[in-house]
Parts: structure tokens; C-alpha cells; sequence
């Protein structure tokens, strides 16, 4: 039996359950859980593109990505398995994480974007 097999395809309930715990910003739509990030510019849409190819490669997950001049919106959901499981919700966590850091915050070394010159804006966190 393939590993794919093996998995756990989670109902409507279970996904609504488990995006409102541990996803809040993350819904289900027409089979995928979803999720539109903010950003301030052309420039900002294609890191946070980037950030999210590059955490997906290193998953070996691939979501669908939809992006415009001011946004990104990722996609997730398991085509082998043919719905959502476990890997969906670990690599949205994972997205999540990355693209919402805001090292200021932490209060450590790094100061993230000066969050009043819009010269260097980047995403509009929620």
C-alpha cells in the first residue's frame, strides 16, 4: 500500500474544526483550504510567492497559487489523496508562520520593516 493510501482525508466538520483551532485565517472552499495574504506591492507579492514555492518544494507539497499586484492567495489540498489530510495542515501552519513573522515583536536582534515608512511595507498583517 502507497503512503498516499494510508492517509486520512478529513471531512467538512473535521477541516472546519481544525482551521478554526489552529488556522483562523484559513477557510474551506470547493475542496481546498485557502488562505489570501495582503501585501503592499508587486514587489511584496512576489516574496511572499517565493517564500511559499520554496517551503512547498522543500514539503514536497505543492499548493495552487493565485496571485495580482496587491495579494496571493495559496491553495492546498492533497490531488493524491484527493482531499485534505495531515500534510495540508502542516504546510498551511508552516506558510503561516513564515509569512506572518514579524521578528519586532520577538524582541530580539532583528527589527523587521519599520512598521511607519511605507517605503518598506510589505505585508499587511492581520
Amino acid at each position: 500500500m502507497s503512503e498516499t493510501a494510508k492517509e486520512k482525508v478529513y471531512s467538512e466538520a473535521e477541516i472546519a474544526e481544525r482551521l478554526e483551532k489552529e488556522l483562523p485565517k484559513w477557510r474551506y472552499e470547493n475542496g481546498w483550504i485557502r488562505r489570501k495574504y495582503k501585501t503592499h506591492s508587486w514587489k511584496s507579492t512576489l516574496m511572499v510567492i517565493n517564500t511559499v514555492g520554496h517551503l512547498a518544494e522543500a514539503a514536497w507539497h505543492h499548493p495552487d497559487i493565485t496571485a495580482s499586484y496587491a495579494w496571493v492567495e495559496v491553495r492546498l489540498m492533497n490531488h493524491a489523496a484527493k482531499g485534505i489530510t495531515d500534510k495540508d495542515f502542516e504546510l498551511a501552519k508552516k506558510i503561516e508562520d513564515v509569512v506572518q513573522w514579524q521578528p519586532a515583536k520577538e524582541g530580539g536582534a532583528l527589527e523587521g520593516t519599520p512598521p511607519t515608512d511605507q517605503r518598506f511595507a510589505y505585508i499587511k498583517y492581520d
